[in-house]
């Protein structure tokens, strides 16, 4: 098959994360894969290193000074329409992993024959991606959700029937950090550390975490991520604010070089995962893959992926007693049944079994003319 897939962006977000895997993954499968892509700042290529196998595209999207998000949002649907209509009829799959993305082919070419996986839904407040977001799930021909929480959401919301194929992990990858020692020279400089990647907003619950840290003297918060493709200027103030009022001093690292995140993520004596909102939750995978303690919300998604491999919290005083269990072990290796459940569920996830579900479900659509 020819299969184009297409994201809103080529930082390492969640979701672009799982197009290049799956890409990937596809043309071992020895299918003809095209990533699109919306370039932002200049950029010429991805966080990370594409296997050759696959085509990608880039869609440039110059920088606007003064431009608000709904702007931003309708010129980069446009510009990737724009780019897509060249290449009308070229593909027998076309799948769009994000709201952006899904609008941008329904302006080049219509939904008919759209696939689109809804990652986590949201409730957005700029009417532009409200609407954005509203045709993204009504329209396309058929709906991927990484989860069934996901998927009982649409149901319940639009009464559609989404398909549900879970994301793959890297499990080796960050498996072979642990046992190679990659995260020493993190744990040398910054001793027992927690650990949080997305960056800083809202739907990471930030604030919150920086709250149970404060009940953690002494125990220093690493933040890795950033990069979305909104302004959370104001949020970031109010979590640097409640950080300075409390006396805790978050490490911000940004985003990391893909070649170092296995490293800081197995160094870590605890991965924090509070997030409000999620689809699947691939970060905290990969952290039970390098057998770091999960600590995360108590949110029904989260229970269906991580039952029985992670500590479930909620709010700061919660999420501060179970990290602090965690961390009265003074051991990395704490709770060796906890690493060797998480490890077993993150190499049950791979990415060539998540292509297999997806192209068979290609195929049914295709053999019913969908």
């Amino acid at each position: 098959m020819k299969i184009a897939l297409l994201t809103y962006s080529t930082k390492p977000r969640g979701g672009v994360v799982h197009t290049l895997a799956l890409a990937e993954a596809f043309a071992r499968a020895r299918h003809d894969v095209t990533v699109w892509a919306l370039a932002r700042g200049g950029d010429t290529g991805f966080f990370r290193p594409v296997r050759d196998a696959v085509t990608v595209r880039l869609v440039p999207v110059p920088e606007i000074e003064g431009e608000s998000v709904g702007d931003r949002i309708l010129r980069s649907i446009a510009l990737l329409a724009e780019a897509l209509g060249a290449f009308e009829g070229s593909f027998d799959v076309v799948h769009a992993q994000d709201c952006l993305t899904a609008n941008a082919v329904g302006r080049a070419r219509g939904y008919d024959g759209l696939w689109r996986t809804v990652h986590h839904l949201d409730r957005f407040t700029t009417p532009e991606l409200a609407a954005c977001h509203e045709r993204a799930i009504v329209e396309p021909a058929a709906l991927v959700c990484v989860s069934e929480a996901v998927a009982g959401e649409v149901r319940s919301g639009w009464d559609r029937s989404p398909a549900v194929i879970g994301n793959g992990v890297d499990a080796a990858r960050f498996a072979a950090a642990a046992s190679s020692g990659a995260g020493e020279p993190w744990r040398a400089e910054y001793g027992r550390y927690v650990l949080a990647v997305g960056g800083i907003e809202p739907r990471k619950g930030t604030l919150e975490l920086v709250e149970a840290m404060a009940l953690l003297p002494d125990v220093p918060l690493l933040i890795a991520g950033g990069d979305t493709l909104f302004d959370y200027r104001p949020y970031r103030a109010e979590v640097f604010a409640r950080s300075d009022e409390l006396g805790v001093a978050p490490v911000v690292l940004g985003p990391v070089d893909d070649g170092e995140l296995p490293g800081l993520v197995a160094g870590a004596s605890v991965f924090a995962f509070p997030s409000t909102k999620e689809g699947f939750g691939l970060a905290a995978m990969e952290a039970l893959a390098a057998g770091v303690p999960l600590v995360t919300r108590d949110l029904p998604v989260l229970r269906e992926v991580f039952a029985g491999a992670a500590r479930f919290a909620d709010g700061p005083e919660g999420f501060a007693r179970e990290i602090g269990r965690v961390l009265e072990g003074a051991d990395p290796d704490l709770d060796p049944a906890h690493a060797t459940v998480g490890r077993a569920l993150a190499a049950a996830h791979t990415w060539d079994a998540a292509a297999a579900a997806h192209l068979d479900l290609y195929r049914r659509g295709l053999a019913s003319g969908g």
